[in-house]
């Protein structure tokens, strides 16, 4: 369902996600709902960073259009995404439930991006153990160096100068974001190296002509 919960009741519950990666608190909206694993302590909250390498990024509606179920203990625990580069940067990828054509063309283009036949059939799990080994260094965000000129459109960058920010590249800007949305973009910073938010292979996923619609 809509990220709705029972706002007018609490306060926002810490399961919006960040580019880094991050779980936090803000009553800004998610368009895209994701999962990874129950984080709940025993009473309820939200006490863990992820259970498990499956991250997913779903509609906001289940499947079967029931309600996703908030603070309970031995349920997975709904996340909430600006848009779709988001969860990418984050490391999620499409679930191949809910969204099950955008898992098939993510799974397609990861074929195409790692040379293989676009009909070889890669499980699920495969793609996650490759994910999950780019997304964290240790407890931390793993940062991947990269030319700026060799990102494809949907991918997130931060510079040294403002390492907080996270920017999303999109037809030759820099869109700086926040749980509100993207900020005027800026032109990009002169050709150079820069940190990458995005995991590697999910830049691949991108070049090689998967379509993403930022939440401008």
């Amino acid at each position: 369902m809509p990220d709705t919960g029972e706002a007018s009741r609490h306060l926002p519950r810490p399961n919006r996600v960040t580019p880094f990666g991050d779980l936090e608190s803000t009553a800004a909206r998610g368009a895209l709902m994701g999962n990874r694993g129950d984080l709940h302590g025993q009473d309820g909250t939200i006490r863990r960073h992820h259970l498990g390498k499956a991250w997913i990024c779903c509609t906001l509606t289940e499947k079967n259009g029931r309600r996703a179920i908030f603070d309970t203990k031995g349920h997975y625990t709904p996340l909430f995404f600006h848009d779709e580069t988001v969860a990418f940067a984050a490391g999620h990828r499409p679930c191949a439930e809910c969204r099950r054509a955008d898992f098939l063309r993510f799974k397609r283009y990861f074929n195409r991006a790692t040379g293989l036949s676009e009909e070889h059939f890669v499980a699920a799990g495969e793609i996650d153990a490759q994910l999950h080994r780019q997304r964290l260094d240790g407890r931390e965000k793993r940062l991947h160096r990269a030319r700026l000129v060799t990102l494809p459109d949907g991918a997130f960058f931060i510079l040294e100068t403002r390492p907080q920010t996270p920017f999303l590249l999109w037809r030759g800007k820099a869109h700086p974001w926040s749980h509100e949305g993207y900020g005027t973009p800026a032109a990009l910073p002169e050709d150079g190296d820069v940190s990458v938010l995005t995991p590697p292979l999910i830049v691949g996923v991108l070049r090689a002509g998967y379509q993403v619609e930022p939440r401008f």
